[in-house]
């Protein structure tokens, strides 16, 4: 499947209902040998926000899975490894926050400060109305896009 693919699916899964970290880590999931029910597993409980907290944008955690995925440690003592993670993950949010002004749920949804979000933890009802107001698409979009494009950097070096 081509990257843009991957992008188009990502809007695709969180119009049909699916949480904003789950749209994003699903349609790259497989290209790090997991299948679709273990992403939407892995991915559940960071949409809205960090189970819908309003805390750090769900797809921007989907976009830091998908680096976990790529770069980890596997030993604990593996500094390196870590660090690797590390810097990934602090140049794919600083990307992210510079195309969206924020990392925070709560803040693109035009609320203040997370802490006076409705902690309600009730998935709210996916309705036209829902969609119309909300910039979730997409920041969804923007995650996938910015995970393709590290995808399609890291070929290039890779053909060097």
């Amino acid at each position: 499947m081509e990257l843009e693919d991957r992008v188009k699916q990502a809007v695709e899964m969180f119009m049909s209902g699916y949480n904003c970290c789950q749209s994003v880590v699903v349609p790259f999931a497989d290209m790090y040998g997991y299948t679709r029910e273990q992403a939407l597993h892995m991915s559940a409980s960071f949409g809205a926000g960090i189970g819908r907290m309003r805390m750090t944008c769900g797809a921007a955690c989907g976009l830091f899975m998908l680096a976990g995925l790529e770069k980890c440690a596997l030993e604990g003592s593996d500094r390196a490894s870590k660090s690797a993670n590390y810097a990934l993950v602090q140049q794919l949010a600083a990307e992210f926050k510079r195309r969206n002004g924020t990392l925070i749920c709560a803040e693109l949804l035009g609320i203040k400060k997370p802490e006076t979000a409705n902690l309600n933890p009730e998935a709210s009802e996916r309705t036209p109305q829902y969609y119309a107001k909300r910039p979730c698409p997409r920041m969804v979009e923007c995650a996938a896009s910015i995970w393709a494009e590290h995808l399609s950097a890291k070929a290039v070096q890779e053909e060097k």
